[in-house]
């Protein structure tokens, strides 16, 4: 029986702005009920690493980059809405 691929996100926010906390809270929320120990989070503050951001063409935040598996893929928002969220990162929804 093969394990599943580790999913890799990185998760550029804005200092403790409520959007980037929501974002936070919501990736959370997904990653533990859609790929339960199976995923890694980096999350990068604009503030404290502008460089790194434009490196990576962040220029919005939050902004969410799915690293690996293939394909990356990135999401700009709040990541509130989980079906379109799961949808955008090539997961299914395990709720119907």
């Amino acid at each position: 029986m093969s394990r599943p691929p580790l999913y890799k996100f990185r998760l550029y926010v804005a200092g403790d702005a409520l959007n980037s906390s929501q974002a936070l809270v919501n990736l959370n929320a997904i990653c533990r009920h859609h790929l339960q120990g199976h995923h890694q989070i980096d999350v990068i503050d604009v503030f404290e690493e502008p460089r790194r951001a434009l490196a990576d063409g962040v220029f919005m935040t939050p902004t969410l980059i799915k690293l690996g598996p293939a394909p990356s893929r990135r999401i700009v928002g709040a990541l509130g809405q989980t079906r379109l969220v799961l949808r955008a990162l090539g997961l299914k929804d395990t709720d119907g």
